[in-house]
């Protein structure tokens, strides 16, 4: 089955191109939010001090408050990025008969999310996670035609909008957690949908090895573990306590901490002289998860470089960055906590974090996938051999 290539699907590609890179610019500035305390400088949502964010003065744009409503205007136009995106893969990917249907759930999402009520956002942030999985069984059963997901992307960008704009209204840090990682997981999502509506990846330049089994596990592994870590350093970074470990190699000057009752006593006491929150035995041990699973990214993804020195060129090309790129993002973690937490460091580490995310997810997706990319491509006609699978 082959696939042809138009200008069409060429607009289609860098349309999600473009959101891809609004995902990560979205998630800088989120970092940048988080890391000088800017989260609540606006203190209403979805409202900004009572303007419509469209309308907000730029003259009160200042200090923190530029920093969160640009993170909400960003968001905003990804959103509708997004929903632009899932409404021309409808286009592309329907009968004239059926085009309509997909394009007018599109419109009224869009719609119901311009009304600006809180039980809308809550209602669509419900039904989001459900669609998402219903998105995923359809694009099988409509023998891998992009529109669903598309549609999935769109019910995604919801949930993560709401998430972030009830953390502001609702005052929990633990939405917050989740509100960035969603975002990770989105940004590696929306790249993925860029490459299958890529035309390398439409004439099936992507099949040019045979699958190594053990190598895409391990790269799946390494990608995991990356996730896991962003967890890890989310969770720490909406604690809004600093640092709950100030020194590196070691820790209160120990190679693992005490954190008996006594000495978090003491620990804490040494921090409210010096100005700084307290902490506890939980939070330090959080932080030393965070350096453990550091040695174990760094060590799997130097074995998956090794391993893959006889894969194709492209994946050992990519191998090697990927350990340049977990090098740069050991020497940040570093510096983050030799600076104290300086807060454009802090950013810098979680952003290069979200790309080592990216890369992971790009070839963990090549391996498992790039050997048959027409299950994946915008198909001229339904992918028969999905559809049986499916039936």
């Amino acid at each position: 089955m082959t696939t042809r290539w138009t200008s069409t699907r060429a607009v289609i590609h860098w349309w999600a191109v473009l959101t891809a890179l609004g995902t990560f610019v979205l998630i800088f500035v989120g970092g940048l939010v988080t890391s000088h305390g800017a989260g609540l400088t606006v203190p209403d949502w979805p409202n900004s001090f009572g303007y419509n964010m469209f309308t907000f003065p730029v003259s009160r744009w200042v200090g923190g408050i530029f920093l969160e409503h640009s993170h909400r205007l960003i968001g905003t136009f990804v959103g509708l990025f997004t929903a632009l995106l899932a409404a021309g893969l409808w286009w592309v990917e329907s009968k004239k008969e059926d085009r309509w249907v997909g394009i007018s759930v599109v419109v009224g999402v869009v719609v119901l999310l311009g009304f600006r009520v809180m039980p809308v956002f809550l209602t669509l942030a419900a039904l989001a996670p459900v669609a998402v999985i219903v998105c995923a069984f359809l694009y099988r059963g409509d023998g891998g035609r992009l529109r669903w997901l598309g549609m999935a992307a769109l019910a995604a960008v919801v949930l993560q909008g709401v998430l972030g704009g009830i953390r502001v209204v609702w005052l929990k840090d633990e939405i917050g957690i989740f509100h960035g990682m969603l975002a990770q997981a989105f940004f590696v999502f929306i790249t993925l949908l860029a490459i299958m509506t890529s035309r390398r990846f439409l004439e099936n330049r992507w099949a040019d090895y045979e699958p190594d089994p053990k190598l895409r596990w391990w790269a799946l592994g390494c990608t995991a573990l990356i996730f896991l870590q962003l967890g890890l350093g989310a969770t720490m970074r909406h604690e809004h306590i600093g640092l709950s470990i100030p020194d590196f190699p070691l820790a209160y000057g120990q190679l693992l901490p005490d954190t008996s009752a006594v000495a978090m006593e003491k620990i804490n006491a040494f921090r409210v002289a010096d100005g700084q929150m307290q902490t506890n035995a939980l939070q330090v041990w959080i932080q030393m998860a965070h350096r453990f699973v550091a040695v174990l990214i760094a060590a799997a993804v130097f074995a998956f470089c090794w391993k893959a020195r006889r894969s194709v060129r492209a994946v050992r090309g990519w191998s090697g960055v990927w350990v340049a790129m977990i090098i740069g993002q050991i020497i940040l973690g570093i510096y983050t906590i030799w600076s104290n937490k300086a807060a454009d460091v802090a950013t810098l580490h979680m952003a290069l974090g979200a790309l080592c995310l990216l890369l992971g997810g790009v070839l963990t997706f090549r391996l498992f996938c790039g050997s048959r990319t027409q299950d994946f491509a915008l198909p001229d006609a339904p992918n028969p051999r999905l559809m049986e699978q499916f039936a």
